[in-house]
């Protein structure tokens, strides 16, 4: 692959007593953030009452870290959206439908949620609960507009727990299909939960056509292992904005994978935190976007704690006019997360003319006393001289370019560890290189 428009590589090594270059056993010196006993302090904790909508919120302060960001769970404390916002620079307002308008000039979320069909192995519990569930909230606090509203306006949660010491393996998946029932606004919310020393994968299945704003949580305990996909494979009217919040406990593991491919406009906000020492957090993510498809995805790995680790490995192809993706990946090492180990990749594959991809690494860094931190992103087209290497060998360039974005793609489709979806995956892929122009 040919590399355009972006390269941006950093790394970095402690060994014994030595610091990061420039930096001081202090680390630098940033402005101030949330403290310690906030939503987003190092335990990740939240204080608010369960009675009704009575939840607290607002905490953050704006300023230049990405710890800084406002949250709450009331729609009031967040201002209208005007698109001149860092988080809103990329996303075209007017083809959210309605989402970041909701609670202006009567504009409501009040369409039907999607139909919620289950697939899941025996031991596993689906649940279908009222807004005052005191495991609803636990996980994390919107942080944009267009969370909070869905906040506000969900009727009812679909709750996912995996039991104690549960033993799932890739034949016993968790699935939930959730099916949108039209174009009117609507708010959905999902909580899973891997109690301790559970092990798992939960898949989320979104289909059909849909304008919903979404918020997934998920709880991770103590020397867990989770994994959770979610599959955004709508019709091509589908508008889906998805907030994704993930918590992990002591010693626990978490992969997080995204998959967007059918929509009109799709935006991802995936976003973890840890609540222990050892944590693991693995996020992938796939995306294919065709002519006049948004595809945006924002991720936030916090770390608040000491002894984490981090990989974020996000891939996609684009292809036809106006097709767009934007990836944007922040990553928090806090001055209390000593020993911290974490790398970002993003990349990104150009497979026409008028396709444009937007790739933004963060790497936010408190103290020097780390194991290491990096990013990477790149966007660029097909490499001639791979193309040349499988025609001089007999292959026609069609077949051959299909060769190429396969074996580009195919390391996040292997991550997921799961044959059945993995072939799935694959599948779609190929329909989606089968209509590329050539």
């Amino acid at each position: 692959m040919t590399e355009l428009t972006q390269e941006q590589e950093t790394d970095s090594k402690v060994w014994s007593q030595d610091f990061i270059k420039g930096m001081t056993e202090e680390g630098e010196s940033l402005s101030e953030i949330n403290p310690e006993s906030g939503p987003l302090g190092g335990s990740a904790a939240k204080a608010h009452s369960h009675g009704g909508d009575s939840h607290g919120g607002g905490a953050g302060v704006p300023d230049s870290s990405r710890a800084g960001r406002l949250t709450s769970y009331k729609l009031a404390d967040f201002p209208a959206i005007t698109g001149r916002e860092e988080d809103w620079r990329f996303t075209p307002l007017k083809r959210l439908r309605g989402l970041d308008r909701v609670g202006i000039k009567g504009q409501e979320l009040n369409g039907a949620a999607p139909v919620v069909e289950v697939s899941k192995p025996d031991g596993v519990t689906v649940e279908t609960v009222g807004r005052d569930d005191a495991r609803i909230g636990t996980a994390g606090i919107p942080e944009d507009r267009v969370a909070a509203a869905a906040w506000e306006n969900f009727k009812e949660a679909t709750i996912v727990t995996l039991p104690a010491e549960f033993a799932g393996t890739a034949e016993n998946v968790t699935t939930l299909t959730l099916t949108g029932q039209g174009d009117t606004p609507a708010a959905a919310h999902i909580v899973v939960q891997a109690k301790k020393f559970a092990t798992g994968v939960v898949v989320l299945d979104h289909r059909g056509t849909a304008v919903l704003s979404e918020n997934v949580e998920v709880v991770v305990e103590d020397g867990a292992n989770l994994t959770v996909v979610s599959i955004q494979d709508w019709n091509d009217d589908a508008v889906h904005a998805s907030a994704q919040h993930i918590t992990v406990g002591r010693d626990a593991k978490v992969k997080h994978v995204v998959i967007n491919l059918g929509g009109d406009l799709l935006r991802t906000t995936p976003s973890a935190r840890y609540t222990s020492t050892g944590g693991d957090v693995e996020m992938n993510g796939l995306f294919f976007a065709d002519a006049g498809q948004h595809l945006e995805q924002r991720l936030f790995v916090d770390h608040s704690t000491k002894h984490c680790k981090s990989r974020v490995t996000y891939k996609g192809a684009l292809q036809g006019e106006g097709a767009h993706a934007v990836w944007i990946g922040d990553v928090l090492i806090r001055a209390e997360a000593e020993g911290t180990d974490t790398y970002e990749l993003n990349r990104n594959l150009i497979l026409t003319q008028g396709a444009r991809a937007d790739s933004v690494p963060n790497l936010e860094i408190e103290t020097g006393l780390i194991e290491g931190a990096g990013h990477a992103s790149a966007t660029g087209r097909f490499d001639d001289e791979q193309l040349f290497y499988l025609q001089a060998r007999g292959i026609e360039e069609s077949v051959a370019r299909r060769l190429v974005v396969r074996g580009f793609l195919n390391e996040v489709i292997q991550s997921i560890k799961v044959p059945a979806l993995e072939e799935r995956l694959r599948d779609s892929v190929e329909r989606e290189l089968a209509a590329t122009p050539q």
